[in-house]
């Protein structure tokens, strides 16, 4: 997938009036989840990505650990968003780097993730995530 069809996809699902808000959904979802993921498991997940977009994970600091909350929370910070459209724009990015993707590099984010992130992937075609 190219860049202006992620972007599209995402500012079309999450129904985002602008494509501005589409990047800046997609840069604080991504950047949020590189920061949760191991390093290695961030850039393998970037790396089918369109380059303006994998440069979010490549460039987030990998390895902290936090809840699913903390990871919505630090979401709706960075896209100037309110909580409940913070989550929802997780899913649609997930659901849209899921098309993006070879199915193995979700499995092993998901892998990596506890339980409590779940509802993240919630708009994830596949029950193998769960």
């Amino acid at each position: 997938m190219k860049h202006d069809e992620f972007v599209g996809a995402v500012q079309h699902r999450a129904e985002l009036a602008s494509r501005g808000e589409a990047i800046r959904a997609t840069r604080a979802v991504l950047t949020t989840l590189g920061e949760r993921l191991q390093p290695g498991e961030a850039s393998d997940l970037a790396g089918p990505l369109p380059m303006e977009i994998d440069v979010f994970l490549h460039q987030a600091d990998s390895g902290q650990l936090f809840d699913y909350d903390d990871f919505v929370q630090r979401v709706s910070e960075r896209a100037s968003a309110d909580y409940a459209d913070a989550a929802y724009y997780a899913q649609v990015v997930l659901d849209v780097v899921d098309e993006s993707v070879p199915e193995s590099e979700l499995q092993d984010v998901t892998a990596q993730l506890p339980g409590d992130y779940d509802d993240l992937f919630e708009l994830v075609s596949s029950d193998d995530y769960y």
